[in-house]
């Protein structure tokens, strides 16, 4: 079990640098994929919905240590992602879900999810509406995220190294 949790926790290390440093560069008024959730979707694919939690609570704690932000919001918007991403795993399905556009899905929903409940306890604007907050939020973080998802399962290798 530490070695299932080691692995994504090194993977971890590069997505964080790269989601504080290069993905803000890339935004699109402010909209950013989220690196972390596509990690955390595809592991918990793999492996379960227990896991996937403590996974989420895991990366979200680490994330919030690295980048300064309220301590708690993502690990709380993560830990939720993980335990939505593992309703997904089935022990059947696991190279169906990862190689298809199933995965897309999974991290839409999933990655709406996390950004709406990152954005309700993070978010410091007094002048959010309901409308404004599933919009730009919720649903453009998610489509962007799930953009960014695609390349996963169009160059995923077919043999089982992660």
């Amino acid at each position: 079990m530490l070695l299932r949790l080691l692995i994504p926790i090194l993977i971890f290390i590069p997505l964080a640098i790269l989601q504080l440093t290069v993905v803000p560069l890339i935004s699109i008024d402010f909209i950013v994929p989220d690196l972390i959730l596509i990690l955390l979707v595809f592991f918990t694919l793999r492996n379960g919905q227990i896991y996937g939690s403590i996974l989420g609570f895991l990366l979200g704690l680490l994330f919030d240590l690295v980048s300064g932000g309220l301590i708690g919001a993502a690990m709380f918007s993560k830990t939720l992602a993980g335990f939505l991403a593992g309703y997904f795993f089935s022990e059947k399905r696991v190279e169906t879900n990862l190689d298809s556009t199933m995965f897309i899905v999974i991290i839409f929903i999933c990655a709406f999810v996390d950004s709406l409940f990152y954005s309700l306890l993070a978010s410091s604007e007094t002048d959010i509406t309901i409308i404004n907050l599933f919009f730009e939020f919720g649903i453009l973080p998610a489509f962007y995220t799930a953009a960014v998802s695609l390349p996963i399962i169009v160059f995923k290798p077919s043999n089982r190294i992660i």
